[in-house]
C-alpha cells in the first residue's frame, strides 16, 4: 500500500514548475538530489521505504514503497517530466542487487518512458570501469570490468546495460568516484573512517593509489541540472545527453590519492595509516564530458577532507 506526503508548495502552482520523481530520496544522494531540485524550483516526489523519512522540504511530495513494484512505478510517474534513481543496495548479496538493481530499475524506466517522462536520470558508478593497475586513465569509453569484478561493480555495469535497452525517453547513466560528504550513511565521510577506527586491518593502503572523487553537493547539482533540463539535450554527447538516447557521463573532482584521503582520516581519529607497496591504478576518472555540459564542480579537495576531518572530531 502506499501513502503520501505532501509538504507545501514551494511557490503558487503555476503549471511550469518541472515535476520529477526521486527514487531513494531519504539516502545520501537522494536527499540532496532532492534539495538541489528543489532550489531549482521542482516539485519532487519522494520514493522512500519508510513514511515520514522523506525530506522535509517545500515541495517535497512523499510517496511511500517500493520504487519497483509496477502499480507505484505508474503511479508516481505520472504526469512528471523526470526521473532520478539513486537506489541500489550495495553490500547486499548479489542476487539482492541484481533483484532491485538490474531487475527492478528497468522496471520504472519503461513506466516512465509509457506516461511520457522525458528525462531518466540514473546514479551508476565509476566503479563499473576496468581500474586495475596500468588501465590508465577512463572516460565514458572506457573498458568496463568483467565478470568477476565483484558484485557492486557487476550489478551497477549490468543495471546500466539494462536501461540502455529501454526505450521512448532520455536516460544518463551519471557515473560517480568516490562520493564525498556529511552523512550517517556516507561511505567516506562515517562508514569507511569507523572501519579504520575501529580494525587494524582497515588502515592498510597504497599510498600511490589514486583516490577519485566528487563532493555530494556537486553531484546533486549535476543530477538536479540534467532532470530539470537546465543542462540541454545535444545530438552530441559531448556537449549534452542525447534525446532519446542513453548517454553515460562521468563526475569528478580534482586529482588525489589514497594517501590524501587515508592522512586525513587516521590523523583526525588519532591512528596511523600503514602503508603497503604494489601495483595500483593511478590514473584519474575523466570528467571532460560533464565539464562540456557546463558542469563546474564548487568543492575542492581541500574543503570536502578539512569537511571530513571536521565530522569526525566533532
Amino acid at each position: 500500500m502506499t501513502e503520501t506526503r505532501t509538504s507545501p508548495p514551494a511557490s503558487p502552482s503555476s503549471g511550469a514548475a518541472p515535476v520529477v520523481v526521486v527514487t531513494g530520496a531519504n539516502g545520501l544522494v537522494g536527499a540532496a538530489t532532492c534539495a538541489a531540485l528543489v532550489e531549482r524550483g521542482a516539485h519532487v516526489r519522494a520514493v522512500v521505504r519508510r513514511s515520514g523519512t522523506a525530506p522535509g522540504l517545500p515541495g517535497v511530495e512523499e510517496h511511500v514503497g517500493e520504487f519497483h513494484d509496477p502499480d507505484l512505478a505508474s503511479r508516481v510517474v505520472d504526469g512528471a517530466s523526470a526521473v532520478v534513481t539513486t537506489v541500489h543496495p550495495m553490500g547486499s548479496d548479489r542476487e539482492t542487487q541484481h533483484r532491485i538493481g538490474v531487475e527492478g530499475t528497468p522496471v520504472l524506466a519503461r513506466a516512465a518512458a509509457a506516461a511520457g517522462v522525458d528525462r531518466f536520470v540514473h546514479v551508476s558508478t565509476a566503479a563499473v570501469y576496468d581500474r586495475s593497475p596500468g588501465a590508465g586513465d577512463v572516460d565514458e569509453s572506457a573498458a568496463l570490468v568483467g565478470d568477476d569484478g565483484g558484485d557492486y561493480p557487476v550489478t551497477k555495469r549490468d543495471t546500466d546495460a539494462a536501461l540502455g535497452r529501454v526505450e521512448g525517453l532520455t536516460r544518463v547513466l551519471v557515473r560517480p568516484p568516490a562520493i564525498l560528504g556529511q552523512g550517517e550513511s556516507s561511505v567516506w565521510n562515517t562508514l569507511r573512517p569507523q572501519a579504520i577506527r575501529d580494525d587494524e586491518s582497515a588502515r592498510h593502503a597504497n599510498p600511490a593509489q589514486s583516490f577519485a572523487w566528487v563532493h555530494l553537493d556537486d553531484l546533486a547539482a549535476l543530477l538536479a541540472d540534467v532532470a530539470t533540463g537546465r543542462t540541454a539535450a545535444s545530438d552530441d554527447p559531448a556537449l549534452g545527453p542525447v534525446a532519446g538516447g542513453c548517454t553515460a557521463v562521468n563526475v569528478a573532482g580534482e586529482p588525489a590519492t589514497v594517501r590524501d584521503y587515508t592522512e586525513v582520516v587516521t590523523g583526525a581519529l588519532g591512528v596511523e595509516p600503514v602503508w603497503d607497496d604494489g601495483p595500483a591504478w593511478t590514473g584519474q576518472v575523466r570528467a571532460d564530458r560533464a565539464l562540456g555540459w557546463g558542469w563546474r564542480p564548487r568543492v575542492s579537495l581541500s574543503e570536502a577532507l578539512d569537511e571530513v576531518a571536521d565530522g569526525l572530531r566533532g
